[in-house]
């Protein structure tokens, strides 16, 4: 155990880590935007949960999963019991999640790759002012996530380190694998995949025989303890899951996954690691320079690249800023730094040293030939590549959502979030909405709501789409969607355009609506190429005020641009 005064440089940088998070998140993120879109969906279940409903979308119906964060929806939904609201238990676990992956960060450079205190500061610097606080401000779980994979990685970093094995660290490393599973689904593959490059590197070359290796190394041990623990504990939990939910998988896998495999989210996905992680890959690149740091590299590619590509199983829909490739940035953190480090050291020691030995006939040792000038640009060059590296990734917050127009702020003003505190004002009448938008405005009104793409709805997401005699059994008193056409600017019924899913989805909740005798309240929009449509049933108590109501809405600025919207349910329809 390290003494006080061994550890008081690293508790002081530690410490200086916090207060320039603290410093970046209070002076550069935007803390007064509201839940990002999709981000609302799960705080609607964590609230239901808190409130004694259960894991469930509309309270009163079965349990659906589709949050699919189950084990940040279930922590949230604990401190939201305990007397926080949905905003402050969400982002403050998420904001408490960031702080310590960035500490993780350093001290696992630091304790176990053995790197000096500047390259393990600017790897937590690195994740610091990255997109993590970004996803905190949208309300999402992401950094969560990156805790539970930052910590089973470092878990694992130590079995592959350690000569003697001790059962509580192997014990340690099953149960962060295993939550780090139960937090997202694909966390079992990323968790799973660790534990492959453990086994690998404990098998790394030596003179004794396969056999004997995995013997001696504790190889059997660590795959008994991993495998009891998921096909006991992680067994138990979906058995569960599965009979509560009546299927197997988060619901939105059935509507993600369900036309094969999704070649453009596989490129995404790598595209997206590489953009997170794009400095670090020049260490991977160094890392061919020998032997050792090779089979390092490879091995530590496993995980990175495995995970990556699992992301071809289903569409890239949701992705906010990346946020599904997020949890390798901590884990390639805590790699680099052990391919690169030797040989950096290696370097800054030869243009450091104050002597060098000279040929035969000369002086035994001689002054080197660096001045004071050419040390103080080499080492000034380094610091100016750091804070590239730190720019770099502040940079990536710029590119959280494909409409951005700021990086200071990732999303504009949005009328659905205003819709629905109006919309609001009717709670606990037992309306219900059928929306594409599943997340502000079922959220924020209350209402029950039909989320008609099927994420967040058993009977769609099974089905494949939604259906007319679905729509009548609920008979909703607002249809509410979004697409790319308007009275000035057509859907054009082709088949192509009808073979598109949601294309076609739109087109007959509208036929329906206006087969049903629905009022066309609003079509907002800032362009007719762009607009979200509200229907209005007639044949309730409160029909005429909403339609008054929402066809008059002062204050619906699109989300795309933060513009104030034009209601184009002025023109004429076609």
């Amino acid at each position: 155990m390290p003494s006080l005064k061994k550890l008081l440089p690293d508790l002081l940088v530690s410490g200086l880590l916090i207060i320039s998070t603290l410093f970046y998140a209070f002076n550069y993120i935007d803390f007064s935007i509201p839940p990002f879109e999709d981000a609302a969906m799960l705080m609607r279940y964590a609230q239901h949960i808190a409130q004694g409903d259960g894991i469930v979308w509309n309270i009163g119906e079965n349990p659906v999963d589709g949050a699919t964060d189950f084990l940040f929806m279930v922590t949230s939904a604990a401190f939201i019991k305990l007397g926080l609201t949905v905003g402050q238990s969400i982002r403050g676990i998420g904001f408490a999640s960031h702080l310590l992956t960035v500490l993780i960060v350093y001290w696992t450079n630091r304790r176990i790759n053995k790197t000096n205190i500047p390259l393990s500061f600017l790897s937590g610097l690195y994740l610091a002012v990255g997109t993590g606080l970004s996803y905190v401000a949208a309300y999402f779980g992401t950094p969560f996530f990156a805790l539970a994979a930052a910590s089973t990685w470092t878990l694992g970093l130590l079995l592959i380190k350690q000569q003697n094995l001790r059962f509580w660290l192997i014990l340690a490393f099953a149960l962060s694998g295993l939550v780090t599973g139960l937090i997202r689904p694909e966390g079992v593959i990323l968790a799973s995949l660790m534990f492959l490059v453990v086994i690998i590197m404990r098998m790394a070359d030596g003179p004794l025989s396969l056999w004997e290796r995995a013997r001696v190394r504790g190889i059997f041990s660590i795959i008994m303890v991993f495998g009891a623990v998921f096909l006991f504990l992680g067994g138990a939990y979906f058995l569960w899951r599965w009979d509560y939910f009546g299927y197997p998988l988060p619901n939105p896998f059935y509507k993600k996954g369900d036309s094969g495999l999704h070649w453009d989210s596989f490129n995404n996905s790598l595209l997206n690691t590489l953009r997170l992680c794009l400095p670090m890959a020049f260490a991977f690149i160094l890392a061919f320079r020998s032997r050792e740091t090779t089979k390092r590299a490879l091995a530590y590619l496993i995980p990175i690249l495995g995970f990556a590509s699992v992301f071809v199983l289903i569409s890239d829909e949701m992705n906010y800023g990346a946020r599904f490739q997020y949890a390798l940035l901590p884990i390639v953190l805590m790699s680099w730094s052990s391919l690169v480090y030797p040989a950096g050291r290696a370097g800054l020691d030869a243009l450091s040293s104050r002597y060098r030995e000279v040929p035969e006939g000369g002086d035994s040792l001689q002054r080197n030939q660096l001045s004071v000038r050419e040390r103080s640009v080499f080492y000034i060059a380094l610091i100016a590549l750091s804070a590239s590296l730190v720019y770099y990734s502040w940079f990536q917050n710029c590119f959280l959502t494909s409409f951005q127009r700021t990086c200071d702020r990732p999303y504009e003003r949005d009328g659905r979030l205003e819709m629905a505190k109006m919309l609001a004002e009717y709670r606990g009448k037992g309306y219900v909405i059928a929306t594409t938008e599943a997340g502000l405005l079922p959220y924020y009104s209350g209402w029950d709501a039909i989320d008609t793409w099927g994420l967040n709805d058993q009977f769609i997401a099974h089905n494949g789409s939604l259906t007319v005699e679905y729509l009548d059994r609920y008979r909703p008193q607002i249809i509410m969607f979004h697409d790319y056409y308007s009275p000035l600017v057509p859907p054009k019924l082709t088949e192509a355009n009808l073979a598109q899913r949601w294309f076609s989805m739109t087109i007959m909740m509208k036929d329906y609506a206006e087969a049903n005798g629905y009022i066309l309240a609003a079509i907002f929009g800032d362009s007719p190429y762009d607009t979200h449509y509200y229907y209005v049933r007639t044949d309730f108590e409160d029909s005429q005020r909403l339609v008054e109501q929402i066809s008059t809405m002062k204050k619906y600025y699109y989300p795309t641009t933060g513009k104030k919207s034009i209601n184009y349910a002025i023109y004429p329809q076609p």
